[in-house]
């Protein structure tokens, strides 16, 4: 998530939104991949949701009952369950049993359509919604319809999800669905998907990111993480969602963790396996709470960063970006729990100050924006017009909330001794200091 000046308040704006507008690299309305950071805390609540649906041999036996909350073992069910507790899984459309009876299959296509996969299609409750939806997937259809998913609540429909295919695979036919998870993969407190699919007899993974709507800017939407898909799908084998999760973590849950160490082991992990960028990582003490907190990112291109309380890593930045469009950056002041950002518009004629904090909800909130015009913006409309660029560095006045603001109040928001907010060691490095720890 990155920040965004359009969602902060101008001169006329009444209040300062508490917490940090945020966006996403690729909008959703379009094919692509975004980034992330973990693994598994799930929901807008502190509960986890979760539903593992898996095919393979050896695996439970269908009525098992699901291990109880806290357990953590590797290849075995945890979380949400099916009908009467049995674990959910299996391949809804080759008659294979999925925890679902046949009456109950019939019920759901004669809900949903008979073009759905009955067996895979659930009803959950995913962070990006509110109450209870339906998890419904389709096979490939006559009219040229290929794999897709939707989201359905009370019969609307939510959100369409374009199944992702590997390239090396688009060309040959859909077998099956052969597996379902819904959890939080990157920590970023949103719900994600994990399908494992087959297509021409061959197995592959699929991760879509769950992002929330944020305003009129995006609206909820699942996101295929092509890099980080094709990674398991090669070196998962078994190919399970069991599988994913301990090759992923360590089969660990987020709140399960046995330290920091730990945990920013499996967050730095799965930064490594996205791939998207050449990753450097950093250790530094943030909030002055003894417990480091973990930076990631690529440097002059984004910074994420991670802090851990009580078994589970929070996300406190996920990729927030710098270095063009006026943004020069993140520092933080070590120990003193605050961020300040530089961003600016038109070459600077408009300056915006940005301090945040790490609230007791383990985010990322913000305190308070300056914004400081060094033009005589005599319209007031924010902009710098031409009849105005004549007082541009002639001038300059700061505004807080949209009220004129002195020097001494703005200087009042700076605890001083920042430093840049960045990754300085390698993967191989981080994994050394984190052996030490």
């Amino acid at each position: 998530m990155f920040y965004k000046k359009e969602g902060w308040a101008k001169k006329s704006a009444a209040a300062l939104s508490v917490t940090l507008v945020a966006g996403i690299f690729t909008a959703c309305g379009q094919p692509g991949e975004t980034g992330g950071d973990g693994f598994s805390q799930a929901g807008r609540h502190e509960s986890q949701v979760e539903i593992s649906l898996d095919l393979e041999e050896g695996g439970a036996e269908a009525g098992e009952r699901a291990k109880p909350e806290g357990a953590d073992e590797a290849g075995k069910a945890e979380g949400q369950t099916g009908p009467e507790g049995t674990v959910e899984r299996g391949d809804g459309n080759k008659g294979v049993h999925t925890g679902k009876t046949a009456q109950e299959e019939e019920a759901i296509k004669s809900k949903f359509g008979e073009g759905c996969i009955a067996g895979q299609a659930f009803e959950v409750e995913l962070s990006e919604y509110d109450g209870k939806v339906w998890f419904v997937p389709y096979g490939p259809s006559q009219d040229g319809q290929d794999f897709y998913m939707q989201i359905i609540q009370d019969g609307t429909v939510l959100t369409d999800i374009k199944g992702y295919v590997p390239d090396r695979l688009a060309g040959l036919g859909f077998d099956s669905l052969d597996a379902v998870s819904f959890y939080d993969i990157n920590y970023d407190n949103h719900t994600d998907i994990v399908l494992v699919a087959t297509y021409g007899g061959t197995r592959f993974a699929a991760v879509y990111y769950g992002h929330c709507e944020d305003g009129e800017d995006y609206e909820t939407c699942f996101m295929p993480q092509k890099q980080l898909s094709e990674t398991l799908t090669a070196q998962v084998d078994p190919l399970s969602i069991f599988g994913i999760r301990d090759f992923l973590a360590g089969g660990k849950r987020n709140g399960k963790f046995a330290g920091w160490q730990d945990a920013y082991e499996a967050v730095s992990r799965l930064c490594q396996l996205e791939g998207t960028a050449e990753m450097e990582y950093g250790l530094i003490d943030f909030d002055g709470d003894d417990i480091p907190e973990l930076v990631a990112g690529a440097r002059g291109y984004y910074t994420s960063l991670y802090t851990y309380d009580k078994g589970r890593v929070y996300t406190l930045m996920d990729r927030w970006p710098y270095g063009a469009m006026g943004n020069a950056g993140y520092e933080y002041s070590p120990g003193k729990n605050s961020l300040r950002n530089y961003n600016s518009d038109y070459a600077g004629a408009v300056l915006y100050t940005t301090y945040m904090t790490v609230g007791k909800g383990h985010s990322m909130d913000a305190v308070v924006q300056v914004e400081t015009y060094n033009f005589d913006d005599s319209n007031r409309n924010g902009i710098l017009d031409e009849e105005e660029m004549g007082s541009f560095g002639k001038y300059g006045v700061n505004y807080v909330n949209g009220i004129e603001a002195t020097e001494e109040e703005c200087a009042s928001y700076d605890v001083g001794g920042y430093e840049p907010l960045e990754p300085v060691m390698s993967f191989e490095k981080l994994k050394e200091e984190l052996s030490l720890g």
